[in-house]
């Protein structure tokens, strides 16, 4: 049964929004994907902020970071690789599927102990060799399996019953919320089950940017944190934090060391090494305007700042082509600015076809 929804919290998230993105079409825009978003400094000011920054919101998979942190502080030990899968939305592809597996094996456990809801690969190649190999959705090939698999190996590890590890009083949960207002800043107000069953703690959009700083900077201020070891493990390991194509993995491809994760209903956080962050909470809830957005913020927070950063990655994360009988003929275009003004819009140079048939996995 659903919990009563208040016009104050129905109207919330909804207050102050802006636009984020705007969808064009040949010379008209033809829709606008509103919300909020905001650009932190390392020190927490504020470099940018579209509509309310104060929005509470579910972060949903985005926070899947900081569930590892938790983990990591109650004795998880897992190897980089497979510490970047307990913080992924992975695509389903066999390296994840391995990957899930070896963490439950170390646990002394198999899939049969996942309670993650089942479902097809995020992938679509991969979810059609899986359904061509006979099988339906499962809970391993479901993209939080990773996070699943590390919570049961902790549970294992700290002593902890894992056959209720889903239940919100179980102390890892306890130690997730904890961890979660601890990195945030923000108290818990709202709880709630997130799509893969397992519990859900609200935040706001300042939150979630501020979690990411300092999670992307504990490297250099705190490397022997488990902050530390997330961060570098998720840098190290895009390709597992996502999989082909994914813009979170494309994202942390073109800047090293930036730490992104994206999260169902259009919820993006990300940081860079410094510590400077972003977060956004697109309000229609879709995943089409995220990587133009995602890309144009990083260009705004300084991304190319970054040793090694690859201007031409960020480009293609930020190509979201509009296709007329297949082709491109027009895009979806970031705005950070009010409308207007002459940097209202960020969009990259071209479109590319590489980019239409991009899957960047709206489900996490």
């Amino acid at each position: 049964m659903s919990a009563a929804v208040t016009d104050d919290v129905r109207t919330g998230v909804a207050r102050a929004a802006v636009p984020l993105a705007e969808v064009v079409r040949g010379d008209l825009v033809e829709s606008v994907h509103t919300g909020h978003l905001v650009l932190l400094e390392p020190d927490g000011g504020t470099l940018l902020e579209r509509g309310d920054a104060g929005t509470v919101v579910w972060p949903r998979s985005s926070v899947k970071p900081f569930q590892a942190v938790a983990m990591l502080r109650h004795g998880l030990r897992l190897p980089p690789r497979l510490l970047a899968l307990a913080a992924a939305s992975h695509n389903g592809e066999p390296e994840h599927l391995a990957g899930v597996r070896e963490i439950l094996a170390g646990a002394g456990l198999d899939e049969s102990a996942l309670r993650n809801t089942p479902d097809l690969p995020l992938h679509p190649p991969a979810a059609l060799a899986w359904q061509e190999a006979g099988n339906g959705p499962s809970s391993i090939t479901q993209n939080c399996s990773g996070k699943h698999a590390a919570m049961l190996a902790t549970c294992v590890v700290a002593g902890w019953d894992p056959r209720t590890y889903l239940e919100h009083d179980h102390p890892l949960q306890v130690a997730v919320r904890e961890t979660v207002a601890e990195a945030t800043g923000v108290a818990v107000e709202h709880v709630t089950v997130d799509g893969c069953g397992a519990p859900l703690f609200s935040t706001t959009v300042r939150g979630l940017a501020r979690a990411f700083g300092r999670l992307a900077a504990a490297p250099q201020h705190d490397p022997g944190s488990a902050e530390a070891e997330v961060a570098r493990a998720m840098a190290a390991f895009p390709e597992m934090v996502g999989g082909t194509g994914r813009d979170a993995t494309l994202a942390m491809r073109a800047v090293p060391g930036l730490v992104a994760k994206d999260g169902a209903d259009g919820v993006y956080g990300a940081g860079l090494p410094d510590g400077r962050a972003l977060a956004l909470k697109v309000l229609d809830g879709a995943s089409r305007p995220r990587p133009a957005v995602l890309a144009a913020a990083l260009r705004r927070l300084g991304a190319l700042d970054v040793a090694g950063a690859d201007a031409s990655g960020l480009d293609a994360l930020g190509d979201v082509p509009v296709l007329g009988a297949g082709q491109p003929v027009g895009a979806v275009r970031a705005v950070l600015d009010e409308p207007g003004t002459d940097a209202a819009h960020d969009a990259p140079q071209g479109l590319s076809s590489a980019a239409a048939r991009r899957d960047d996995g709206g489900r996490p």
